[in-house]
């Protein structure tokens, strides 16, 4: 497995071993000790997630809040998609920047997003399947995010605004500048 850290301070990307032959290919989708190892901490996965969507689906930002915070191990089963993560740890020097990065079902990238940042996707292929681990149960009462078209952000999402397909819940976000008190 290859580790690839990015300017963000605790964002990683995981490339796995592909062993390839005439039936097919394999490769070991996670590994604790060696994730322990890559992100420097002992992380328990205890919830998995999957979604299906369909080119243009963006779904984000979403975070969860305070003591419900997530850290997150994401790839792309099917498809591909756009993954973008943005810093709001409070004393971070890169508060409010963000990181994308192209998670395909042929790369087999994964992307370790810890607490601490807003996580959203773009489905760029016809469909995707996007599939998660988090290191916290989900909460209602914690939902939070912020807003994809934040012009404080400028997130190149790779599609134009009429070919996005975003939730009503997600376009109500609110902008970085009107967040506070996320608990990290």
């Amino acid at each position: 497995m290859t580790i690839t850290p990015t300017p963000i301070e605790g964002l990683i990307v995981l490339i796995p071993r592909i062993f390839n032959d005439d039936r097919g290919h394999f490769f070991e989708s996670f590994n604790e000790r060696r994730f322990a190892e890559a992100v420097g901490a002992k992380i328990q996965f205890v919830q998995d997630n999957e979604s299906f969507s369909t080119k243009g689906v963006l779904r984000g930002l979403h975070l969860q809040k305070g003591e419900h915070a997530q850290a997150k191990l994401v790839r792309v089963t099917q498809g591909e998609v756009l993954d973008v993560a943005v810093d709001l740890r409070e004393n971070s020097p890169t508060y409010g920047q963000h990181y994308g990065v192209l998670l395909t079902a042929d790369n087999h990238k994964q992307f370790f997003i810890p607490k601490g940042f807003a996580h959203g996707f773009v489905v760029l292929s016809d469909t995707a399947i996007f599939q998660y681990k988090c290191d916290n149960y989900y909460n209602t009462q914690a939902e939070g995010g912020l807003n994809y078209a934040d012009p404080a952000l400028n997130i190149n999402w790779q599609l134009n605004e009429d070919e996005l397909i975003v939730a009503d819940k997600d376009k109500e976000l609110p902008f970085l500048k009107d967040v506070t008190d996320l608990g990290f």
